[in-house]
């Protein structure tokens, strides 16, 4: 769409938008984007006063174009992408470029509504939040730790090395790699013995910025802890599979959302002859790599990367999957939408088991919303959400892995990745009920 601006073929409709007069404005946005990215070099942790977060409501394809337009021309970071009329799109817009963009809508009469007022505000009661609770002493087990806030990687490290001490018999911690910064990346094996066993991975936090992921893969860990021979489905599931869970995916990423910048998505590896920094590691993987739904600018916050598993947080666990060679299914855990999703999002031929993984998809939605009453839409990645090429479950579904499940947990907008921390807990309580449902359905469905 960017060639409309050096070219004859623009479509008549679009060129009164694209006139010199209708450029100038959006013209001068990517350099007050660079302005501000190089005050946050300068000055440290980025702050986000008066950034707003708008949804914006394409009500026909001219209009679904033209928002694509938008997101071409600037670096706006698109929460939602443009992707189906009926599918709203949420952008983060730098209050340096506010203006700009409303104007942009409001000449094509493309409706728009503001879901955060100021984005400033809510991390600042975030980070009060997580002062408010820190607590005195260190947790002395896993007992007092507190699942209700979230957490650093210093503590989710501590806390993961509690739960293995505390629990010998049943969790290891298994390190598959490091990450660009050398940091490890622990898996938490769930195990009650044997050799050559089927087994099921889980993985949050593959997008760091997205808090409530990691916070409830470290609660799902006690609570395997506290079910196993007490709850007769996980202990049937235990006693035949084992299970492995890594929490936080992109630990790299992770510390970066806490030290600079809160909404920070990629790995933090730079990028040879680019300013630019990290490749989003859910466009990183050999299904359909490059394809549409990524991106080959290094600048993008869907930026596939170089290659295919260029990046150590993948090629780590495309190596543990390939060698352990009996994964049964593949979980991996994002925000938000309220969403649960399978195979594939890169293409739409439809996978050759759509009609099991639908209806299970269905039974795990229902069980999830019998806890709290949250509603999940189900369904293929590329049907439900958007085409994304590069993803981890189509990847792991390519290499055999039926059960290939995409979350993507709360809320609908109204927070976005700043979901408050009072949510972590009924976030958590209700997708493990749904996770229950697809690990014991593939558990008593060998293949």
């Amino acid at each position: 769409m960017v060639q409309w601006l050096h070219s004859s073929s623009r479509p008549s409709h679009l060129k009164a938008a694209f006139s010199p007069e209708g450029l100038k404005p959006l013209a001068r946005m990517r350099g007050l984007l660079a302005i501000a990215a190089l005050l946050v070099a300068v000055h440290g942790k980025e702050t986000f006063e008066g950034h707003q977060v708008l949804r914006v409501s394409a009500k026909d394809n001219v209009q679904l174009s033209l928002i694509k337009d938008l997101e071409d021309l600037v670096e706006l970071d698109f929460w939602r992408g443009a992707t189906h009329v009926d599918s709203p799109v949420d952008v983060r817009v730098p209050v340096q470029i506010l203006q700009a963009v409303k104007s942009y809508l409001d000449t094509w009469d493309i409706e728009y509504a503001i879901m955060i007022e100021d984005l400033q505000m809510l991390l600042d009661a975030e980070q009060e939040q997580m002062r408010s609770t820190d607590p005195t002493d260190e947790p002395r087990s896993t007992d007092d730790f507190d699942f209700s806030r979230y957490h650093t990687l210093r503590e989710i490290y501590s806390f993961q090395d509690m739960l293995v001490a505390e629990n010998p018999n049943l969790v290891s911690k298994v390190v598959i790699g490091r990450s660009f910064e050398g940091r490890p990346l622990n898996v938490l094996k769930f195990s009650t013995g044997g050799s050559n066993r089927s087994a099921i991975w889980i993985d949050t936090g593959i997008h760091s910025r997205e808090w409530v992921t990691q916070a409830c893969g470290t609660w799902f860990a006690k609570q395997i802890v506290k079910d196993f021979g007490r709850d007769p489905v996980l202990t049937a599931i235990l006693n035949g599979t084992d299970l492995f869970l890594e929490t936080v995916t992109n630990p790299d990423g992770f510390e970066y959302t806490h030290t600079r910048d809160r909404l920070w998505r990629k790995t933090r590896k730079p990028t040879r002859g680019s300013r630019c920094v990290g490749v989003d590691p859910n466009r990183n993987w050999d299904a359909g790599f490059g394809g549409p739904g990524s991106s080959n600018d290094p600048c993008s916050q869907i930026y596939r990367g170089p290659r295919a598993h260029s990046e150590s947080e993948v090629k780590s666990i495309v190596d543990f999957v390939k060698s352990h060679g009996n994964i049964k299914a593949f979980i991996s855990i994002h925000s938000y939408s309220q969403m649960l999703l399978y195979p594939y999002g890169y293409t739409r031929t439809p996978v050759r088991d759509r009609a099991e993984l639908h209806g299970l998809a269905r039974r795990a939605v229902a069980k999830l919303a019998s806890k709290h009453g949250t509603q999940y839409r189900f369904g293929s990645i590329i049907n439900t959400i958007y085409q994304a090429s590069g993803g981890s479950i189509d990847w792991a579904y390519d290499q055999g892995v039926k059960y290939s499940y995409t979350f993507e947990l709360r809320d609908t907008g109204r927070h976005g990745f700043l979901l408050p921390a009072d949510q972590i807990i009924p976030t958590a309580e209700e997708t493990w009920h749904a996770l229950l449902v697809i690990m014991d359905h593939a558990f008593r469905n060998p293949y």
